[in-house]
């Protein structure tokens, strides 16, 4: 693509709209305050607005104690059952805990062994995607952005249904179990077509084993031998167990419970929230971690020693290193403070992974970016608010000892969030009866119409330079 197909318009005509947009869009960061607007739904503390209430999950970071924040340790639960008890469950008995963990959110309660196999052998039917879809839909519309294909995908999948926009509970359940079954599949060809087409390699489209649990399938299908040990399943899906669901306030849940407290479908609904997701202040922040590890590797030469580690902290924070963001990603978050429970589960289990493999060097990288930026950060920055690791730090480790492209990092969390998604459409259809409509408090001054013959001089008088007709026309022209 080259750049005039990208964008026809002249660059100086981009630059004085874009220099306008600016100047008109700008608002006083004190009228945020004047007006006591909590900017990103958050609380002056840095906590959330309490927007609704859920009986699906519950993300604790802290406390509140005389009015006062209180770090503690982070504990994430499901339907009010610790996730740690579930994996240490699932592991003790030495089986897959993803499709139990989705039963658990959908429908509130943990399955017997009847209702488990029922569930795994519905998901194992519902895997295959309307017939030709990936011959018509994904290869003839090949995208260089994986998580971009899939929700693209999951809009066109409301053709393929004749009650699409029935949001029955019924109706829904339904259209959720068939998109939490397709949506590993989807995201698994999506990537190999987009090897196939971007890289030049070969591609490969595995037929589906309905008996295969999600985990299984997501690696054989990536996979071309189509091979994988039980370790590696029983890894990847913690890793769906750990990103199945974080509570309604997260930005991609909030998206899916917005739209879906407009009575819209479920693939907008579910769409939406792909594409919030995607965004690298939530599900693409994985994609920041292993950019940033990367230029780590590359510029430490020992990343074992913790004191280069550390003056290279200290270059990131200043803005000195890596994107000159001032960010270190992969700590830091919105409720955890002392611990991000995701974070120290994938931590425990990726050791034995990487210790003496490939990826020891990194492994060690991480767990000193976890111990060393919270001191960096005090020093530099003289902000002693508690600061942990989040998932985003240990679960590119995970996926690369796994041998997942980058490129489906997000896409998986996708593929495991449906769950929790899901849950939480489903809870607002069934409990909120109350579209979602914030208030915006709007700032503009008062301005009186002016008619179009005497805007001339005034839109001259603002311009930086004015555009000669020739430049503005020389497409259509062919200068």
């Amino acid at each position: 693509m080259n750049n005039e197909t990208y964008n026809p318009i002249s660059p100086e005509i981009m630059e004085y709209m874009c220099s306008k947009i600016e100047r008109k869009s700008q608002i006083n960061p004190d009228d945020f305050w004047k007006y006591g607007v909590k900017r990103g739904l958050r609380n002056p503390d840095g906590t959330g607005v309490m927007a609704g209430l859920t009986k699906i999950c519950s993300v604790e970071g802290y406390y509140v104690d005389d009015g006062e924040r209180v770090p503690k340790h982070g504990v994430l639960k499901y339907r009010g059952i610790n996730v740690r008890d579930i994996i240490d469950g699932c592991q003790k008995e030495n089986r897959f805990g993803f499709e139990e963990v989705a039963y658990l959110l959908l429908f509130g309660s943990l399955p017997s062994h009847d209702q488990l196999s029922l569930f795994q052998k519905t998901i194992g039917i519902c895997r295959s995607l309307p017939e030709n879809f990936i011959e018509d839909v994904m290869m003839k519309n090949a995208s260089k952005d994986v998580m971009n294909k899939i929700a693209r995908c999951i809009l066109v999948l409301y053709s393929a249904d004749e009650h699409a926009d029935d949001i029955s509970l019924e109706n829904v359940l339904r259209q959720s179990i068939q998109i939490l079954s397709q949506l590993p599949m989807i995201a698994s060809y999506a990537y190999q077509i987009k090897r196939h087409k971007y890289y030049g390699k070969s591609m490969y489209i595995h037929p589906e084993k309905p008996e295969l649990s999600t985990a299984e399938t997501i690696l054989r299908s990536i996979r071309s031998d189509r091979k994988y040990t039980d370790e590696e399943a029983k890894l990847l899906d913690l890793c769906l167990i750990l990103h199945a669901e974080h509570g309604g306030g997260n930005n991609s849940t909030f998206t899916c419970r917005v739209l879906s407290s407009s009575g819209t479908d479920s693939y907008s609904a579910y769409s939406a929230a792909i594409g919030a997701l995607k965004g690298t202040r939530h599900g693409g922040a994985n994609l920041k971690v292993c950019q940033m590890m990367d230029d780590m590797m590359q510029n430490i030469e020992d990343v074992t020693d913790a004191d280069q580690v550390s003056a290279y902290l200290e270059k990131l924070i200043r803005k000195e290193a890596g994107d000159r963001s001032g960010l270190v990603y992969g700590m830091g978050h919105a409720v955890y403070t002392l611990s991000d429970p995701r974070a120290q589960l994938l931590k425990e289990k990726a050791k034995g992974f990487a210790i003496g493999g490939p990826y020891e060097k990194e492994y060690r990288l991480a767990c000193l970016i976890e111990q060393l930026t919270p001191e960096v950060f005090r020093r530099v920055t003289g902000n002693s608010k508690p600061l942990c690791a989040n998932i985003d730090l240990f679960s590119g480790i995970v996926y690369k000892i796994l041998g997942i492209p980058q490129d489906l990092f997000t896409p998986l969390f996708a593929a495991a969030r449906i769950a929790g998604w899901s849950a939480h459409r489903m809870e607002e259809l069934l409990t909120g009866n109350r579209i979602i409509r914030p208030a915006y408090k709007s700032v503009a001054l008062p301005k009186k119409y002016v008619p179009i013959d005497e805007r001339i001089n005034n839109f001259i008088s603002e311009t930086k330079y004015i555009p000669s007709e020739e430049r503005i026309y020389e497409k259509e022209s062919g200068v």
